[in-house]
């Protein structure tokens, strides 16, 4: 599987959302009763205060701290170089991030867990807010299908099959590839930024899904896992 695909030419990316505000309290009232229509059917019982904290799902209402990438490196064995641009300033991220893609071949592939669901939009929403142009990497207005180079790790494992959500979690365990999870998970993402203020614990975090992706991928062409030693944060 994925015989085709040459690593280097991947770069494998992984973002972190939170709510744009600290608490419902702080949201501009236009935009309260815009959340409470947005979430009435997912909320159920749940009054519109109380679901806030999930926020950081929707583009509308969140807004991302940390973007992590990693990009595989030659050699035999080959490695792994993994950066985070994150920040309070979401649009200055973004635009770092851009800068990146900027400097990477037409021809790179970007590769995240449910990514096609949600980072790859996220991440052209909030720039689309920010006033950001979205890159050619991230386009896919007016291209055919077979020209967008996104990989999609969850996707890949459906295999055609649309039925199911597959956790990152699920798969590591399965393939024996050490958990990203071993700290906080992606529900607490909000509670560190917001009230223990520790963006580097959520940057460790998204490092560390970028890793476990590129892992998968290994896993799913039949390879060895990188070794602790060939990955490099920088």
């Amino acid at each position: 599987m994925l015989e085709h695909v040459d690593l280097q030419n991947v770069l494998v990316l992984d973002i972190e959302t939170v709510p744009q505000y600290a608490d419902f309290g702080q949201v501009p009232e236009t935009l309260k009763k815009l959340w409470a229509a947005k979430t009435q059917y997912q909320r159920k019982d749940e009054t519109p205060d109380d679901f806030y904290e999930r926020a950081g799902i929707w583009a509308e209402f969140g807004k991302i701290i940390c973007i992590s990438v990693g990009i595989f490196t030659p050699g035999h064995p080959g490695g792994l170089r993994v950066k985070s641009y994150a920040g309070h300033d979401e649009k200055l991220l973004l635009q770092e991030f851009c800068q990146l893609l900027k400097k990477q071949p037409k021809t790179m592939l970007l590769c995240a867990h449910n990514g096609k669901e949600f980072d790859f939009p996220y991440l052209c929403r909030r720039m689309l807010i920010n006033g950001v142009t979205i890159p050619s990497h991230l386009e896919i207005s007016g291209k055919k299908p077979w020209e967008v180079n996104h990989l999609d790790t969850m996707e890949l494992w459906k295999f055609g099959d649309y039925k199911s959500y597959t956790s990152l979690s699920l798969l590591t365990e399965i393939f024996d590839i050490p958990t990203p999870k071993d700290d906080i998970d992606g529900s607490m993402v909000g509670h560190v930024y917001w009230n223990e203020s520790d963006l580097p614990r959520i940057c460790v975090y998204c490092q560390k899904d970028v890793i476990a992706t590129a892992q998968l991928l290994r896993r799913f062409r039949a390879e060895e896992l990188i070794a602790d030693e060939n990955i490099t944060i920088v």
